[in-house]
């Protein structure tokens, strides 16, 4: 099996496993107490603070460990926005951030809180004119990840971290996906970060508060790290993750530049290699082993099972892999393809032959996939009104309402209408998707008496 899932977890470090182990032994006490077995546990965690602090670039004592990534998201920002409640209750957050960060925000909408959402470019990216624009004299935060965690591109948090100090308007980073590669540029104020990321073991995050920050806890809070994680401290967990992320750092600089080198490989060959594919995400400025790619007329699902076949562990953002039937919000915001996603996000010491077999047996499992959907088993249901031609794919899903619409569109005069009849919710951003790569037109949504109706013109 070829593990080309790192995104979202990254494979346990030897050196993670080391240390974990050696503080089973020696850091299972109290670190709050006094006695032997206290201190020494006590040495342990300050030592694997002072680590931390060093990759993160900042002092030991404005770090805290939490539970997780995502705690550490929440803590951070109903902490900040706690602190700065008298300058307002505006929160910023861009439209691609974590789901922890959108969580967040729609708890604080809740509470009476206002949001600003920044959009992105088609590549993933915020343009930091807009946080300039986006920023009120009541804004309290402003939230922005280092790097995507879905297509890899990289954020230019420097400067928006320069418009935010301006206006004194702390920001947050959630440096999650690129804490492994390097420390996070610019003069940010809060960030968060979780160590399975980078290699460390699960059930663990980081806090960075700087000084001069506003900071107000919420909840109960006890003397363990400042407040901001109540509770018993993990602290075998903590001090491997600390250790594997030394250790990664170590490692970061020859690594990046080997994934580079196999994830261009990847976006160059597989547009070659498998018809109407769009490759998304920036295409430089994004993390060293992240490549995400949508190919039209495929159902995510099935996709992502047969590369499993094959032996290939790779996730997606399309909604026929989600509960909710929804398309993944990022692939949303940034306005591409979302049926038949494949991110591929290799981790440290991924296999050069792993990648090129990964090449060799994916043209022939979308062709597969496709071949499967290219008759579904219900013909689409094709009628004229007046001079548009209707495609009526109620209760269908991704991909069957572009498949249809793909199947019509030459049925059509060049300037003639086409009208896809669609309930489900992927078309509304697959169908434009779908446009923009076959050069048609895409006019817009008109109401219908069931579902939307997406009306395309059909230009060559």
């Amino acid at each position: 099996m070829a593990y080309f899932d790192a995104a979202s977890a990254a494979p346990l470090h030897s050196v993670a496993r080391q240390a974990l182990l050696a503080a089973l032994d020696e850091g299972w006490a109290d670190p709050a107490r006094l006695y032997r077995e206290g201190r020494r546990a006590r040495v342990l965690l300050d030592a694997a603070r002072e680590a931390a602090a060093e990759a993160v670039g900042c002092r030991p004592d404005e770090l805290a460990f939490t539970p997780s990534g995502t705690r550490a998201v929440h803590t951070g920002i109903a902490g900040a926005l706690a602190g700065r409640r008298r300058v307002g209750r505006h929160l910023i957050v861009s439209a691609v951030e974590h789901s922890s960060v959108l969580h967040s925000a729609e708890a604080h909408e809740a509470a009476g809180g206002s949001v600003g959402r920044v959009a992105v470019d088609r590549s993933g990216a915020v343009d930091p004119s807009a946080y300039a624009g986006a920023l009120r004299e009541d804004t309290a935060l402003a939230c922005l990840q280092s790097a995507n965690h879905e297509v890899g591109t990289e954020q230019p948090v420097a400067e928006v971290a320069e418009v935010c100090r301006a206006a004194g308007v702390p920001l947050l980073v959630d440096a999650a996906q690129s804490l492994g590669w390097g420390p996070v540029d610019g003069d940010w104020s809060l960030l968060t970060a979780s160590a399975h990321k980078w290699g460390g073991p699960s059930g663990v995050g980081l806090l960075v508060v700087r000084k001069g920050v506003r900071f107000s806890a919420q909840g109960p809070v006890d003397e363990r790290e400042s407040g901001r994680a109540p509770g018993f401290e993990n602290l075998p967990a903590i001090v491997a993750a600390a250790a594997s992320l030394r250790a990664v750092r170590a490692e970061a600089a020859a690594e990046a530049a080997r994934l580079r080198e196999l994830t261009e490989r990847i976006r160059a060959r597989v547009p070659r290699l498998v018809p109407d594919v769009e490759v998304v995400g920036h295409p430089v400025r994004r993390l060293p082993g992240v490549v995400t790619f949508s190919c039209l007329y495929v159902d995510g699902e099935a996709l992502l099972h047969e590369l499993d076949r094959e032996g290939f562990s790779v996730s997606s953002g399309s909604s026929c892999t989600s509960s909710t039937l929804t398309p993944s919000h990022v692939l949303r915001a940034m306005g591409v393809l979302s049926e038949g996603n494949v991110r591929v996000s290799l981790p440290m010491g991924a296999a050069e032959e792993d990648v090129e077999r990964f090449l060799e047996v994916l043209p022939g499992v979308v062709a597969a996939v496709r071949d499967k959907l290219g008759a579904p088993a219900a013909a689409a249901a094709v009628a004229r009104e007046e001079d548009v031609l209707v495609v009526d794919s109620l209760g269908k899903r991704c991909p069957i309402p572009v498949i249809e619409l793909a199947k019509v569109i030459g049925d059509v005069p060049v300037g003639g209408l086409v009208r896809v009849l669609s309930d489900d919710e992927a078309a509304r951003l697959d169908i434009p998707a779908w446009c923009e790569m076959r050069n048609q037109e895409y006019v817009g949504e008109e109401p219908a008496d069931r579902g939307t109706a997406y009306v395309v013109r059909r230009v060559a």
